[in-house]
């Protein structure tokens, strides 16, 4: 009798890939039963008679995986720290993008919450770079700096919101920024904003930034520079919540009427339920420490960010 070995499985994986296809080709192979795991396929073998041919096989399907996995680096997304200027002032961001995606396409700004330029702004650059685009998480204080409690973030905030000037001109750092990258294609930039950020790009739309979109993420409705009829040149989208203490409703109703009276093409959506800072997994932890009305919500994060995805997509007019 022929010697035999055990049953187990191995598993490639791949992005891409019809799954039937696969499946039909590896039953042609000798490979009794599969499943498919996410992206990945877990290959079941049961007990064969240890031949050239089985060796051949396994050989062959090592080999498969191998280039599989080689395709699944190379469509992984980069990401660098950047250092650019405003006035004097060195801003510290952050870019992602995927290097498997070819020629330029749109370039988005990440604009943070009140906490400032931290890993949360940088998964959000990241997530955008996973969808096409270039993204630059901002630096909107200066050197990177971050606050740890609401004190320090409710004054670094204020020196920049209630500084227009300041907050353009480091606007304006970041947009010539992102426009430069060889990746980018110039005349399509867009930028979203959390918290402190969404009510930063809603202002840059107001005094007429040159961008084609505009989202705001539980960003500050209220303003002293008021969109003027043919002034705004992006599309503007906010979401916020309904349970949103910072944003009550007659702030999401002034804020209709403002866009209205202005001809912007927009959409103000609120999620029943959810609080401020609902798309931070953190809001609970900085919720409780400092006793703040924050609460994630994982619905309305789901939710507003396939908007947001949406919105960007027809405003770019990238299917």
């Amino acid at each position: 009798m022929p010697a035999m070995r055990a049953t187990r499985d191995e598993r490639a994986c791949h992005p891409f890939g019809d799954h039937s296809v696969r499946g039909e080709c590896l039953a042609q192979q000798g490979v009794s039963n599969h499943e498919w795991s996410g992206n990945c396929i877990i290959l079941i073998y049961t007990a064969l008679p240890f031949t050239n041919e089985v060796i051949a096989m396994k050989r062959s399907l090592w080999f498969i995986g191998l280039l599989l996995a080689a395709a699944t680096a190379h469509a992984a997304v980069q990401g660098k720290e950047v250092s650019y200027n405003a006035n004097g002032t060195t801003l510290k961001g952050y870019i992602a993008y995927d290097n498997a995606v070819k020629g330029k396409r749109p370039g988005i700004l990440v604009v943070h919450e009140w906490w400032g330029h931290n890993a949360y702004a940088r998964k959000r650059a990241r997530m955008l770079a996973e969808r096409g685009y270039t993204a630059l998480a901002v630096d909107m204080y200066g050197d990177g700096k971050q606050a740890h409690h609401p004190d320090d973030a409710g004054k670094f905030s204020s020196e920049v919101s209630k500084n227009a000037v300041l907050a353009k001109a480091r606007f304006d750092a970041a947009y010539s920024l992102i426009s430069k990258q060889k990746t980018v294609d110039a005349n399509n930039i867009g930028a979203i904003g959390y918290c402190f950020g969404g009510s930063v790009v809603l202002n840059m739309a107001r005094i007429g930034k040159p961008l084609k979109a505009v989202v705001s993420f539980h960003g500050g409705l209220g303003t002293e520079t008021p969109a003027e009829a043919g002034k705004v040149k992006a599309r503007v989208a906010s979401f916020s919540g309904e349970d949103d203490q910072w944003i009550p409703a007659t702030q999401v109703a002034a804020f209709r009427q403002e866009m209205e009276k202005a001809g912007v093409t927009y959409k103000a959506v609120t999620y029943l339920g959810a609080k401020h800072s609902f798309t931070n997994p953190d809001a609970d932890k900085y919720g409780q420490e400092f006793k703040l009305p924050l609460a994630y919500n994982a619905a309305a994060d789901k939710a507003s960010w396939d908007e947001g995805l949406a919105f960007l997509a027809d405003s770019f007019k990238v299917k």
